[in-house]
């Protein structure tokens, strides 16, 4: 008898994870977190799950209650004799602490794949991680999505004449390339200069952006500053308009400010992190359908690399 596949969801991601489940064909399985008066919490399965594949969907954005909460439930699942435990983070928090860039800090992207391990994961599917390489520091398998494959559609029902992708900073390069790639246009980049975090000393625009419809991708919008500095840039120098897309909504501190009185014609997002209220300037694309697929695929021993836009660059060569 092949285990069953079922889906539950952390608080954290309970709109989007019942959009998987549907996409995916299954009723969102049952869970409760208990709270106690003191703050702490304690989920509980409220079906079996003994010799299933239990797969946790949560993104761990602020707080770190969504990261405890995701562990708890590993750790329950295990204890429930799961067959297997495959934990979906949309978003994967403390990626941006992926190396040692000063002295005396933590690594804490490490640390958060070390706690899964810890926990009882089996495996992780996740999406645009702030640095690839933070793959390296899992032992266990790890499906890391690509939003590309949702916003290359949207970017081509644009329909726009002069389509240059941006670089909102030398660290997006290599994402923002791979997308003008598949649609053979050109690239630029702003190149920033910071003197402590979520504060921009200076800004240089690398490349001609004059007459152009300018996107600018990048994987997070947290505060909205870079994205509207990067946008105000590019407009004095001549781009005919500008828009972004980036796949995890932080929004915090005064990014809806930010955003909207920006020059930005639209900021697209995917619904990895739920917003914290509707702006006239931010349009949300699921990513439900994606995960759907790579759940799939993941219990029934497919590849996902369809998923990737390497896939989709190797099909237009065809």
């Amino acid at each position: 008898m092949n285990p069953s596949v079922k889906i539950f969801s952390g608080t954290g991601s309970q709109k989007l994870a019942e959009k998987i489940a549907q996409r995916f064909g299954a009723n969102l399985g049952k869970i409760n977190i208990q709270k106690f008066s003191d703050g702490e919490f304690q989920p509980i399965f409220l079906e079996s799950i003994r010799g299933d594949y239990v797969f946790l969907v949560q993104s761990t954005y602020a707080p770190t209650d969504n990261l405890m909460e995701l562990l708890l439930m590993i750790d329950a699942a295990k204890r429930a004799s799961a067959a297997k435990i495959i934990a979906v983070l949309p978003y994967y928090g403390f990626a941006r602490q992926d190396r040692k860039d000063k002295p005396r800090v933590a690594i804490g992207s490490k640390l958060v794949a070390t706690l899964l391990e810890a926990a009882g994961a089996d495996r992780v599917i996740t999406m645009d991680l702030h640095a690839p390489q933070i793959q390296a520091f899992f032992d266990i398998p790890v499906d890391h999505l690509d939003s590309s494959a949702v916003f290359i559609p949207y970017i081509e029902q644009l329909r726009l004449q002069n389509l240059t992708f941006a670089a909102p900073d030398v660290g997006s390069t290599n994402r923002v390339r791979e997308i003008a790639s598949y649609f053979n246009a050109e690239m630029v980049i702003c190149d920033k200069h910071r003197k402590r975090a979520n504060e921009i000393a200076s800004m240089v625009v690398i490349g001609d952006v004059a007459g152009k419809d300018i996107i600018l991708i990048d994987d997070i919008c947290d505060t909205g500053g870079t994205l509207a500095k990067s946008a105000g840039l590019l407009k004095e120098k001549g781009a005919k308009s500008v828009r972004a897309l980036c796949t995890h909504p932080i929004l915090s501190g005064k990014a809806y400010e930010n955003i909207e009185n920006s020059v930005l014609e639209e900021l697209v997002v995917c619904d990895t992190i739920p917003i914290k209220k509707h702006s006239p300037k931010i349009k949300v694309i699921s990513v439900a359908d994606l995960f759907a697929i790579a759940i799939r695929n993941a219990y029934e021993n497919k590849s996902i690399t369809s998923l990737f836009i390497h896939s989709q660059l190797r099909g237009r060569d065809k």
